[in-house]
């Protein structure tokens, strides 16, 4: 009876054993350091309960196979980054006599803590300074508080180049920026000894540089243009920061204006309406820094100069010439009159004695008015002394004078 009860016992071990085997956890994994941070060696080892042996190792991260293993139940992720976050697994067969199981951990989440943001590169007082300041290249960062420790590292670059090697210093003095300065600018920030690298966006730094005084040049045919021709008026700037603003003007009222966004030259067309176009004409550039004005050029037409030039501007250098011959005659002509009263008129001129003894009128005007005797009037002037000769002869010349400027004198009563 007794040698009958051996193999049922262990039938009822066995038994016993199977369902415990399905209901115990015989395999979990484990992920350290804990808490992982950038740049750390991340391990991940597969364990069996109470340290039991283990073949046909695998790893999953997401659900998705990761590694495989016949015996070695460890496996190095290298330096860990925040894309090494997941949730992770293994499986393996568990040796436990008298049998081999395949089991299957539970899943582990991974998080892979940050250990500093992406930095950020500033320019103060602004990414557009003006030539000839002070500029501060900033780098930007903070390290997170469970890894304040560690040292940081900066390195500054522009344009493909390195301008600071790594160093401690988050700044870079750019002293008298120029022209040249300008471009973008990024930097790099390592922890000393670590594998975490990381840049910062580009910023784009432009140096405004004053406009220098324009240069206007006037455009049209061989001769100066008459109404209805073209004229083009160009404007340039040698330098300055864009976009320059040109504008332009006729005698400082404004007429057109354009900006050009990358700098250059500029310019105006337009056609000859009227002797009005023609002016003084200048242009204006103007950035975000200065504003400068160029030379006046004076715009011509055909004829514009007789039209618009008053006729005193040639009668100026004739006045005193004229005056002056003008009070020659006259002076010639008081003496000649002088001379003539003291003298007596000249034999031709002495009128003939009439029967009587009365003389001959010296002149006579006839005024007639048809239909009326009455209207006709006599101006008789006689000769009887020398005194009232004489003023005869006044009143004579006088009367003949006012005659050749159209008038008439009256009659005599």
């Amino acid at each position: 009876m007794l040698p009958s009860l051996g193999p049922m016992l262990l039938w009822t071990a066995v038994l016993l054993f199977v369902p415990c085997v399905g209901k115990t956890v015989w395999l979990y994994l484990q992920a350290w350091p804990n808490p992982v941070f950038e740049g750390d060696a991340l391990t991940l080892r597969c364990q069996g309960l109470k340290n039991t042996p283990l073949s046909q190792v695998k790893f999953y991260r997401d659900g998705k196979f990761l590694h495989f293993s016949k015996k070695n139940q460890t496996l190095s992720m290298g330096a860990a980054t925040v894309q090494s976050r997941g949730q992770y697994s293994c499986s393996g067969q568990v040796m436990y006599i008298p049998q081999t199981f395949t089991q299957t951990s539970e899943t582990a989440m991974v998080q892979v803590q940050e250990l500093f943001p992406p930095p950020v590169l500033s320019a103060i007082p602004s990414p557009e300074p003006r030539e000839g300041s002070l500029v501060t290249l900033r780098c930007q960062t903070k390290l997170h508080p469970l890894r304040s420790a560690l040292r940081l590292l900066f390195s500054f670059h522009k344009d493909g180049h390195t301008l600071q090697d790594r160093g401690p210093h988050p700044e870079l003095c750019i002293p008298g920026a120029k022209e040249g300065d300008s471009g973008l600018y990024w930097c790099e920030v390592a922890p000393e000894g670590g594998q975490v690298q990381k840049q910062s966006p580009q910023l784009e730094v432009r140096v405004q540089a004053p406009v220098s005084r324009p240069v206007l040049t006037l455009h049209h045919g061989p001769a100066d243009p008459a109404v209805g021709d073209m004229v083009q008026l160009l404007c340039e700037a040698q330098r300055g920061s864009p976009p320059i603003l040109y504008s332009f003007y006729l005698d400082e009222k404004i007429v057109g204006n354009h900006s050009a966004p990358c700098g250059g030259t500029t310019s105006l067309l337009f056609p000859v309406k009227s002797e009005q176009d023609a002016g003084n004409y200048s242009c204006e550039a103007e950035n975000s820094v200065s504003r400068e004005r160029s030379e006046p050029k004076k715009l011509s037409l055909k004829g514009s100069q007789v039209l618009s030039t008053p006729a005193s501007n040639w009668l100026v250098p004739w006045l005193p010439a004229s005056l002056l011959g003008l009070m020659v005659i006259a002076a010639a002509l008081l003496i000649y009159l002088r001379s003539w009263r003291k003298a007596g008129p000249l034999p031709s001129q002495i009128p003939p004695t009439a029967p009587g003894g009365e003389q001959c009128p010296l002149y006579a005007n006839v005024h007639h008015q048809k239909g009326k005797d009455e209207g006709v009037v006599y101006s008789v002037v006689h000769r009887t002394s020398k005194r009232s000769e004489a003023r005869s002869a006044e009143f004579t010349v006088g009367r003949k004078f006012y005659h050749l400027c159209g008038g008439e004198m009256p009659a005599a009563q």
